[in-house]
C-alpha cells in the first residue's frame, strides 16, 4: 500500500518530538513512505550464505519484489572467505559507486557510518509493524543517534553450546536433554548448576576420555564470539560505554585464571584453528562440544549423520556475573550515493516482513536468527532434526544475555576491540605464551590506548 505525502504530513522535527520508544529500541525518523513503484534499477550485494539453497530463496524474494514494483534487480552474492565482503564494502565506500543496498557484517555499519543513508524511517516502520528488536540491533545499527543500517534478515546468528548428548552422558554423567529440554519446562536448579565451575569439571572428564571441548583461540571471529561473552560472565570488559578503559580488574584476572584451567583440558592446537576448526572438530566425531550456530550440525547431517543425530544446541554456562552468549547479527545498509534510495528502503522493509523472514529462516535450516523478536516463534527450531528438538534452544529460551564482542564500548571502539582480537590475544599470551597476567593486561591497556588515539 502506498502512503501519499500531503502538505499536512508531519515534519521531521515534529515527528522526532512526538515519536515514542517501542520495546528496547527507540526508533526516530520521518514517517515511512513507500515510493518505489516506478521504473528503475537496484543493485543488491548480499552475503554468500553457508547453507546450500539459502541464496536461491533470497534471490527469489528479491526478484519477486522487483517484478511487482517495476524495478530491475541485480543481486550479487559476496563470499566472506578471505574477507572479500569486507574488502568489497571498503572499496565501494571509497569509490562511491557499486551496489545500492549492502548486506553488512557485524561491525561495518560503525566503520562506514558516514557513507550510509539514515534509515530511521525504515527501522521505525519495522518496529511499528512487527514489534521490538533485539538490543544488539540498536547497538550495532544506531550510530551517534542515527540508524545507519537496519537489522538484516539474512545470516545473523549466535553462539550457543553445541554438544554431543552421548559423550556428555557417558563420560561426564550429564543429561543435557534433561537440563535443556526441547520445551519451556526447565528445572531451574539443573539450569543453575550449568555454570563455569561445573563445566570445567565436565571438560576435564571429557578430555581424559579423548573427546575434549574445543574452540579457537586466535585472531578469528569465532574466538571473539565465545571468549568475550565468557569474560563478560565474570564481569570483565575491555572498555565501558563512555570509552574508559576497564580491562585492569579483578574480574579480568578471574577470567584469565579460569582460562588457564580450561585450556589445559582443550586440544593443544586450538591456537592455530581458523573459524572452521571447531566445526571440523565436532564433525570428525572426536569433539564433545563447541560453540557455534547450527552450521556444524548442517555439515554433519550431510556428511556424518550419526554425529548429527547426537548434537544438541543449548545455553552456555553461567559465570559469577550471569550467562552471556555471543552473537553476530548482520544489517542492511543503503549507501548515501545510491541511485535509487527509496526503492532500496522499500526492498529492505519487504525482506524484513514476516512472510519473507520466515521463508529465509526456513531456507537457512534454522541458522538465521532474526533480530525482530516476534519472528523467533518460527516453528523450525521446534521441528528440525535429527535429533528432533536439537535446535529448540538455539534462539534464547532462558536467562542468557546476548552480546557482541567489544560491548559495551562505543561502537567504533568495540569494532576495533573485536577486529583486532584483543581478548583472544590476551588469553593466548597468558595460557600459551607464558606471560604473567600483569604483563598481558599491561599490553592490553596499551592496545586500547592506541585505539583511542586512532
Amino acid at each position: 500500500m502506498k502512503i501519499k505525502r500531503t502538505q499536512s504530513s508531519l515534519t521531521r522535527r515534529q515527528f522526532l518530538k512526538t515519536a515514542a520508544a517501542t520495546g528496547a529500541v527507540v526508533a526516530a525518523g520521518a514517517p515511512y513512505a513507500k515510493t518505489s513503484y516506478s521504473a528503475g534499477k537496484l543493485a543488491v550485494g548480499l552475503w554468500d550464505h553457508w547453507v546450500p539453497g539459502a541464496n536461491d530463496v533470497s534471490r527469489a524474494i528479491i526478484m519477486e519484489w522487483g517484478k511487482k514494483n517495476n524495478v530491475e534487480m541485480t543481486v550479487d552474492y559476496i563470499t566472506s572467505i578471505g574477507q572479500k565482503q569486507e574488502l568489497t564494502i571498503a572499496a565501494e565506500s571509497r569509490a562511491r559507486t557499486g551496489h545500492d543496498v549492502m548486506d553488512l557484517p557485524t561491525w561495518q555499519t560503525a566503520l562506514y557510518a558516514d557513507t550510509f543513508e539514515p534509515l530511521d524511517d525504515v527501522v521505525a516502520e519495522q518496529i511499528k509493524r512487527h514489534g521490538e528488536l533485539a538490543p544488539t540491533a540498536e547497538f550495532l545499527g544506531k550510530i551517534e543517534g542515527v540508524w545507519r543500517s537496519a537489522p538484516g534478515p539474512i545470516g545473523g546468528h549466535s553462539y550457543p553450546m553445541v554438544s554431543r548428548l552421548d559423550y556428555f552422558k557417558r563420560y561426564a554423567g550429564v543429561d543435557l536433554r534433561k537440563i535443556f529440554p526441547n520445551s519451556p519446562n526447565r528445572d531451574a536448579r539443573l539450569v543453575d548448576e550449568w555454570n563455569y565451575d561445573n563445566f570445567l569439571v565436565h571438560c576435564q572428564k571429557l578430555f581424559k576420555a579423548g573427546h575434549a571441548f574445543g574452540n579457537p583461540i586466535g585472531p578469528t571471529s569465532d574466538s571473539q564470539d565465545w571468549l568475550c561473552p565468557l569474560f563478560a560472565s565474570f564481569g570483565a570488559y575491555p572498555m565501558d560505554a563512555k570509552g574508559e578503559i576497564t580491562i585492569d580488574t579483578d574480574a579480568t584476572r578471574m577470567a584469565l585464571e579460569y582460562m588457564k584451567k580450561l585450556t589445559a583440558a582443550m586440544p593443544p592446537d586450538v591456537y592455530a584453528w581458523d573459524d572452521a576448526g571447531n566445526n571440523r572438530w565436532l564433525v570428525s566425531g572426536k569433539g564433545s562440544a563447541i560453540q557455534n550456530p547450527p552450521s556444524a550440525w548442517t555439515v554433519a547431517k550431510r556428511d556424518r549423520p550419526e554425529v548429527a543425530a547426537q548434537i544438541w544446541h543449548h545455553d552456555v554456562p553461567k559465570g559469577p556475573k550471569g550467562r552471556h552468549r555471543g552473537a553476530l547479527p548482520r544489517h542492511m545498509g543503503v549507501w548515501n550515493f545510491a541511485n535509487n534510495k527509496s526503492a532500496a528502503k522499500d526492498l529492505i522493509l519487504h525482506m524484513l516482513d514476516k512472510d519473507s523472514a520466515y521463508r529465509l529462516i526456513t531456507a537457512s535450516q534454522g541458522y538465521d536468527i532474526p533480530q525482530t523478536i516476534a519472528y523467533r516463534k518460527h516453528p523450525i527450531w521446534v521441528d528440525i532434526g535429527p535429533p528432533k528438538g536439537g535446535q529448540y534452544n538455539y534462539p534464547l529460551r532462558g536467562d542468557e544475555t546476548i552480546m557482541v564482542g567489544g560491548f559495551p564500548a562505543p561502537p567504533r571502539m568495540a569494532a576495533l576491540i573485536y577486529t583486532q582480537a584483543l581478548i583472544p590475544t590476551l588469553v593466548a599470551k597468558v595460557t600459551a605464551g607464558g606471560e604473567s597476567m600483569d604483563s598481558a593486561i599491561k599490553w592490553a591497556i596499551n592496545e586500547l590506548e592506541g585505539y583511542q588515539r586512532a
